[in-house]
């Protein structure tokens, strides 16, 4: 790293002495320089521990052990044994099932298609069980163990009939999922670089350099999903549209978060858009089998809004499209409002004449913090 940081825009430089100069700085004081080395390095291992008791209560928490709750299921038929069934496998799940009655097989697909019931059972002398893998398949092999068992307690193979099934380039469903990972990554770990590596520079710009960012990230994602990986088979616009407001959302509330949490922005973004985002998203166990908290976090964290958004877009004709991109928009309104409150904190800093030794136009720490962070960030 070079060890000076240039100001273009307000015309000063601060210097800072370079990583080799600091050690050699360290190793020729007494005892007391070790003692402020020691210190320095545990302030700095507080973030990884707090990331690694963060990481296990959220992965943990959320998918340790999937229960269903509530999940939708339908049986076919108006008459009184399809009504017994229903009845039968409501009581027994103890909660887990939502079981309800259709009167025909459309109606049945109809509702899978919608993605309102996540299994629909035909009974007769050969079973059939309806499911739409592409919404959730784990939910669907969920219902699928469910409906087996009340297939062979009568004596008859069940048939297994997936109406809305996954691409061929993502046949677990999951591959949504995994590119959620990447545009997070790409996104958030950005913000340590602008933050850091950009805080000489306007709040402006730096909100410009997030926009393009975002850009850049959702191309890549888009290339991933299309002609890479083949994840989607159609509606690759769609999915690259939905890709840019996820990224640029994260982008610009990092960056605004940045100005207040300087070096612990690294932490924060992981909590918002790892740690309550991906166990939130649907894009292993949807809800239907998760714990409160994070089936609550479903209904408005923006990876729940890309995840759903594109099965929405791609594999269910657009119904209940238009809420996931409202969430994916409003996520990236809070990134706005972040910007504009760190506008308005710098500009309270410039009045103030508060400049740091080490401060730019963005108010941050010198190089040597710059440097920090950014190592930081490379290492998560």
């Amino acid at each position: 790293m070079s060890s000076s940081v240039s100001s273009v825009s307000s015309g000063y430089s601060v210097s800072s002495p370079s990583a080799p100069a600091r050690r050699a700085h360290v190793g020729s004081g007494t005892g007391t320089g070790t003692a402020g080395a020691l210190r320095h390095v545990l302030g700095h291992l507080l973030t990884p521990l707090l990331m690694c008791v963060g990481m296990g209560l959220a992965y943990l928490g959320a998918f340790h052990a999937p229960e269903p709750h509530d999940l939708r299921v339908d049986v076919v038929g108006s008459g009184p044994t399809a009504q017994l069934l229903a009845q039968t496998l409501h009581q027994e799940g103890d909660g887990a099932l939502d079981v309800r009655t259709v009167a025909g097989r459309d109606e049945a697909v109809e509702e899978l298609r919608r993605q309102e019931a996540f299994g629909a059972y035909v009974p007769g002398a050969r079973p059939e069980l309806l499911v739409a893998s592409a919404a959730s398949d784990t939910s669907a092999t969920v219902v699928e163990k469910v409906f087996t068992g009340v297939a062979a307690e009568r004596g008859a193979p069940l048939k297994v009939t997936d109406v809305v099934p996954a691409a061929k380039g993502d046949p677990t469903g999951q591959g949504v999922f995994f590119l959620l990972v990447a545009l997070s990554i790409g996104s958030y770990a950005s913000v340590a670089v602008i933050g850091g590596a950009g805080a000489v520079l306007p709040l402006w710009v730096r909100a410009l350099l997030a926009a393009g960012t975002s850009l850049v990230v959702s191309v890549i994602g888009a290339v991933f999903a299309g002609p890479l990986f083949h994840l989607v088979d159609e509606g690759l616009g769609g999915v690259w549209a939905m890709a840019w407001l996820y990224s640029a959302g994260i982008l610009l509330i990092g960056v605004g978060l940045h100005t207040f949490l300087k070096r612990w922005t690294t932490l924060g973004v992981m909590v918002l858009f790892v740690m309550l985002n991906f166990t939130s998203s649907g894009g292993v166990f949807r809800p239907e089998l998760q714990p409160g908290l994070f089936a609550s976090l479903h209904a408005f964290w923006n990876g729940a809004g890309f995840v759903e958004g594109v099965r929405a877009h791609v594999y269910f004709g657009g119904h209940g499209l238009g809420g996931h991109v409202l969430v994916l928009a409003l996520w990236l309104l809070a990134g706005v409002l972040a910007v504009g409150a760190a506008a308005l904190a710098e500009a309270g800093v410039r009045r103030g004449g508060a400049r740091g030794a080490g401060g730019g136009a963005g108010g941050t720490g010198g190089g040597s913090d710059v440097e920090e962070e950014l190592e930081e960030a490379v290492a998560v």
